[in-house]
Order: structure tokens, then sequence, then C-alpha cells
């Protein structure tokens, strides 16, 4: 009998020189815990000169979680914020009832052309916090909490695991952490989360003995003590947390509990109501006119 109640096999988007692989939302499951967007990009290197060049866009009633392992981005926003994310550590950027933001390739990363490899999620804010106010913060590598044993370093990203907790704001119970296994390196999977999901994304590993493939996200049974090995080497992503009791509902760039609400973000996108990105104002991401790639499935 197999451990895993879903096993969901990204969809898979060519964006010129790198690929994005969506395993949520899917339709075989919309939310794995808080998680109801899960990207993995890379790894690529793109040619010298050219940005990642991702344009403002609008969120809402959600919070981003960008974690890089290879590369940088700046991230600016209506907030006024400008960060720069290196590998290691967490950009958390908090929509609540609105916030627009911007990804671009830092100089240094366009003159020797930009490497491109990680995770991009976006959780779903529980009921009766939706609409807070919107915030940014980045958490560094060095006060991520690390655990290291049998071969296993796991950084905790989000959440508490393995008796060590994240200084990372939750909004709701989390768990989110990077795992880099050696040969012959195993870890229990924390087995207290309502949802937990394991994806693969580089090297092989097992969970319990079943081999697990590249960048499908394997949502795992409630419960279930569970251990991550591997013979040759491997890196996995841990994610999930608390079982949300209520839906969500996804439209591009838009996530809510209510489509209403869905609405009046797209016509306030469409009218220009949202606010500007300070030092990236001349740009924009039109609201897409058809079926936008991202959509939650009811």
């Amino acid at each position: 009998m197999t451990n895993f109640t879903d096993t969901i096999t990204p969809v898979t988007h060519d964006l010129g020189g790198f690929q994005v692989r969506r395993a949520l939302p899917a339709r075989e499951r919309t939310m794995v815990g808080p998680f109801i967007f899960v990207d993995e990009f890379g790894p690529a290197q793109l040619d010298a000169g050219r940005d990642l060049g991702v344009r403002p866009h609008p969120h809402i009633n959600l919070a981003t979680v960008t974690y890089l392992f290879e590369g940088a981005i700046d991230h600016r926003d209506s907030l006024g914020t400008f960060q720069t994310i290196r590998p290691g550590e967490v950009n958390l950027m908090t929509a609540g009832r609105g916030i627009v933001h911007s990804e671009r390739s830092p100089q240094e990363e366009r003159d020797r052309g930009p490497k491109l490899f990680g995770m991009q999620t976006w959780l779903a804010l529980p009921d009766g916090r939706e609409e807070i106010d919107p915030a940014f913060e980045n958490v560094g590598a060095d006060v991520l909490p690390i655990v290291e044993d049998n071969g296993a370093q796991a950084r905790i990203i989000m959440g508490s695991l393995w008796g060590k907790i994240a200084p990372t704001t939750c909004h709701s119970e989390t768990i989110y952490a990077d795992i880099m296994l050696v040969r012959g390196g195993m870890i229990p999977i924390d087995a207290h989360a309502d949802e937990r999901a394991v994806m693969l994304v580089s090297g092989e590993a097992e969970l319990d003995g079943t081999p697990l493939e590249q960048f499908t996200l394997y949502v795992l049974q409630p419960g279930a003590a569970m251990t991550l090995s591997s013979t040759s080497g491997a890196r996995a992503m841990l994610l999930g947390g608390e079982a949300f009791t209520s839906p969500r509902h996804v439209w591009w760039n838009f996530v809510s509990s209510s489509k209403e609400r869905i609405m009046q973000a797209r016509e306030d996108w469409r009218a220009g109501k949202f606010d500007t990105v300070p030092g990236d104002e001349d740009e924009h991401i039109p609201l897409p006119e058809g079926r936008p790639k991202t959509i939650s499935y009811p």
C-alpha cells in the first residue's frame, strides 16, 4: 500500500531559455496545507544580457515565498521595498488586501548570464486574515535553523520541524524545508502536520523504498511516519501544514475564498487602481484576456 494520497506531475512551461514546472494548483488537488501554488524553475543559465524580467503584477489574499538554490533576483514592490534575494534566503511577501511587485535579474547577473534555479510558492491566507495589510520580509540564510544527522542537512524555511523553529512569519500553521542528502543519507519526515508533500529537485531519492521522480509532487498520507533516503545524493523540498476547512479560488495572480473578491481585483488592475512599484513604474503585466495559466479547478 502506497503512502502517497496524490502523485502530481507538474505542468511544464518553457519561458525561453528556462523551464517552470507548476505542480499546484492541479486537477488532482488545489492545496497542500496553505500551499496553493508550487513552482519549481531551472536549473538554467541564461545568455549574457538576458533579464528574468517579471514585470510588475498584482496579488491579493496570499503570501508569496521565493527560495533560491542558485542565482539572484531583485524584488521590488508597491510598499517601496527593494531586496536582492540570494540562495538560502527567504523572501516572504504578504499580499493581504493587495500588493504589486516585480522580479528582475540584478545587473551583475545580467552581465554574466543569469542563473535560475529555485522555488516560488504561494500560501493562501487563512479565514479572517485574507485582507490584512501587505508586508514584506527577507529572512537571511544565517538565521534559518539547520538540522544535520545521518548524512542529511535540512534548512527549515518556515514553521517547526525536527525540534527547531524558523523565524519566518507564518500566517497559518506551515512547514517548509530544503533537504540535502549526501550519498547514503537519510532523514525521517515529520508526521505532525495535517498535510505534507515532498518534491525531489535534484539527484535521486526514495521515500520508504519508493523511488521518486524529479519535480513530481508526492502528497503523503496524513500521520504516516516516513524516511527520505538517497544512495547517491539528492535535494528535496518538504512542504505543507494546516489543512484549510474553507475552499480557496485561484485566477491568474489572485487567490481568495471569495470569487467576487477576485472579480473586484481583476477590475481594479484593469482600471489601474493598484499602487505602482517605485523604481519600476514604466511597465506592467496586463490582465489576461482569456483563460490564464493559473486557475483553480472547482
